[in-house]
């Protein structure tokens, strides 16, 4: 139950996230192509309704930049699947972010918000640094006074139209924007340069009046709920929603659970990852029905909300209702508001959602490490967001496969290399010499992969003349479908070479696996698994060489 001294934390908190999120807000309605009003609408909707539902409690939200990119590019795609008009793609635009919200809520009702902690940090490095360039790649054009040429690679052909066709005066606004920002909290914290620069320049943009693009007319009141217009879209369309509502809310779960690890460091508390993912849902299905662009957790909002002295959720919903309220009453200037301005503000967030401690490492880290994080920023640039992700987490999990079954090989090697004679010698001390000489056992002390059935073929071409292997399995309380595999392939590869397989150990899980196979008894029959290493040495002792 939040106390007065809490709601008068969670008042300022709200007050100043507010203040922040309102030239961001402008900004990413502008590059989405939908208008600086819908960033608004999806700072209110979606601020109010995952604070309220969410499950980190100091966490606001509204558009952010890596949604915003997603949400820009969905929008182009949908006004040229509609003939190039945005009004005839408004119902399938808003129908996709409404989805998204569905499919973020399924994820943290099915309890995947669980599963984000194991996103590898050069995937989100990667990640991360390649929406901070597209922003400000995206921002070229803009910060010059004209109209951006579409595409990322359309941007990089283009860009010797800037010679003939800039803007000196909207040039000199984008710099003395970016100047601002940065330079103004040298004088003071108190305030936010962003709204500083956002207020200042616009006033003398306006009083000069400079020959600059603006944002133009914003619609006055309340929004309107658009129900009507996504129930009656024509759903012959809807797989083509399918896919990029799935981008969204996958996008949204790992931009607002990074944002939550955010929190809780700063706050020492720990959120609701499944229930964030609700809130999530919910609010980013409130913005689409009003019109809003969707959103996630935002970070930087939520650090100046905790440092502000934000404590509970109700700081996100006052920093909705100061966002309601200025939408009500501050419409007619923000219309005058420049868009070189708002360039300068986007190439900011741009700035600093790159991570420039993984890029500044990226010489010193493992290869594989670096591999995978130029892989994830080139992909993520120049192709599409979900499928940097994709082929991130599938080099990241193949390499971490490696690296593992390098570390067990390795130590085993070693092992067998440096002390095999000492650990033989006392395993098979019973056996006569003649047995002792033909047997190697294997003991397995960590995880199986493919990659350990070459090794074993090493080792035992180390040893010739082995003619009995035992698989010494105490250690391996499971196995997956990798595991199940390469045991099959070791034992039918060295079967082959006429080498009899026996199993020592094996625990209930790994042994119902291998019979479910038929491995046992197919491959390696019922009187060749032991319960210990000396059941088998005594059973060894009695073979007939």
């Amino acid at each position: 139950m939040p106390t007065m001294k809490h709601v008068t934390g969670d008042l300022f908190g709200g007050l100043t996230a507010a203040i922040v999120a309102l030239p961001l807000a402008l900004a990413f309605g502008v590059q989405s192509g939908m208008g600086a009003i819908a960033g608004l609408y999806g700072a209110i909707a979606l601020g109010f309704f995952a604070a309220l539902f969410g499950g980190t409690a100091t966490q606001i939200s509204g558009p952010t930049g890596p949604m915003t990119v997603v949400s820009a590019t969905i929008i182009a795609g949908e006004i040229a699947l509609h003939g190039g008009s945005i009004d005839a793609a408004f119902g399938s635009i808003i129908a996709t972010f409404v989805l998204a919200g569905v499919f973020l809520i399924l994820m943290g009702v099915f309890r995947i918000g669980e599963f984000i902690r194991y996103m590898p940090y050069p995937v989100v490095s990667g990640f991360m640094s390649g929406i901070g360039l597209i922003i400000i790649i995206m921002q070229i054009f803009p910060f010059f006074g004209m109209n951006s040429t579409g595409g990322i690679n359309d941007i990089f052909l283009n860009l010797g139209l800037i010679l003939s066709g800039f803007n000196v005066q909207a040039m000199i606004l984008s710099a003395s924007t970016l100047a601002i920002i940065y330079l103004f909290p040298k004088l003071t914290k108190k305030v936010p340069s962003t709204l500083v620069a956002l207020i200042l320049v616009s006033v003398i943009s306006t009083l000069m009046g400079l020959k600059v693009p603006i944002i133009g007319d914003i619609p006055k009141g309340l929004p309107d709920v658009h129900i009507d217009t996504i129930l009656g879209l024509d759903w012959q369309y809807l797989m083509a929603i399918i896919v990029p509502a799935i981008t969204l809310a996958a996008l949204g779960a790992i931009d607002s659970l990074l944002t939550s690890v955010v929190a809780d460091n700063m706050t020492k508390t720990h959120h609701n990852p499944n229930k964030e993912l609700i809130g999530q849902g919910i609010g980013n299905m409130a913005s689409g029905f009003i019109g809003g662009l969707p959103g996630a957790g935002a970070t930087m909002r939520t650090v100046v909300n905790i440092n502000a002295g934000g404590k509970t959720n109700l700081s996100g919903m006052f920093h909705a209702l100061v966002l309601l309220v200025i939408l009500l009453g501050a419409g007619a200037y923000a219309k005058l508001i420049p868009l070189p301005v708002l360039a300068g503000i986007l190439i900011s967030v741009g700035i600093g959602i790159v991570d420039y401690k993984g890029l500044k490492h990226i010489m010193h880290v493992p290869k594989g490490d670096a591999a995978v994080m130029i892989v994830v920023v080139t992909l993520t640039v120049f192709v599409d967001l979900l499928q940097a992700v994709g082929v991130g987490l599938v080099m990241a999990a193949l390499l971490f496969m490696k690296q593992m079954s390098d570390v067990v090989q390795s130590k085993a090697l070693s092992k067998s290399l440096k002390d095999y004679h000492e650990e033989h010698l006392k395993d098979t001390s019973q056996l006569p010499d003649e047995i002792r000489n033909k047997t190697y056992i294997y003991h397995f002390d960590g995880p199986i992969f493919f990659g350990f059935v070459d090794y074993l073929k090493k080792m035992i071409k180390v040893h010739t003349g082995v003619e009995f292997v035992i698989f010494e399995m105490e250690n391996v309380p499971m196995l997956d479908q990798s595991g199940i595999y390469a045991i099959e392939e070791a034992v039918l590869s060295l079967e082959k070479q006429g080498i009899d397989i026996w199993f020592v150990g094996l625990k209930a899980q790994p042994k119902d696996m291998l019979r479910k196979i038929r491995l046992i008894p197919e491959l390696v029959e019922e009187d060749q698994c032991f319960e210990t290493l000396d059941d088998a040495i005594n059973a060894l002792a009695t073979q007939k060489i």
